[in-house]
C-alpha cells in the first residue's frame, strides 16, 4: 500500500488545507515559502498533497506567513470547491 493510500484511508486523521491555493493568489513559489519557514521546498509539495500533515507550531507559523486565522487554511473536513455556493 502506498504512502498516499494509507494517508486516504485514515479518514478521520485527514488534514485538508489551502496552502497550494493560498500561494497562487499571492504569487509565491514553494521554494520562496519554504525559505520563509525553514523548511524543505519538498516539505510544502507534501504539505499541499496532503501527505504530510503538519505540527501545531509549522501551521501556526504558516497562518502566520499568510497572515490568515488558521482555519482558512487547515480543516480536518474537505474545504468546498471554489464557486460553488451554500445555497438553500
Amino acid at each position: 500500500m502506498s504512502e498516499s493510500s494509507r494517508a486516504a484511508g485514515k479518514g478521520a486523521e485527514a488534514v485538508y488545507n489551502r496552502i497550494a491555493m493560498l500561494r497562487a493568489e499571492r504569487g509565491v513559489s514553494r521554494r520562496e515559502l519554504a525559505d520563509a519557514l525553514g523548511v524543505h521546498y519538498q516539505t510544502v509539495g507534501y504539505l499541499e498533497r496532503g501527505e504530510y500533515s503538519p505540527s501545531l507550531y509549522l501551521a501556526l507559523r504558516i497562518a502566520a506567513h499568510f497572515e490568515v486565522p488558521i482555519e482558512v487554511i487547515f480543516s480536518t473536513e474537505p474545504f468546498p470547491r471554489l464557486g460553488t455556493t451554500a445555497t438553500a
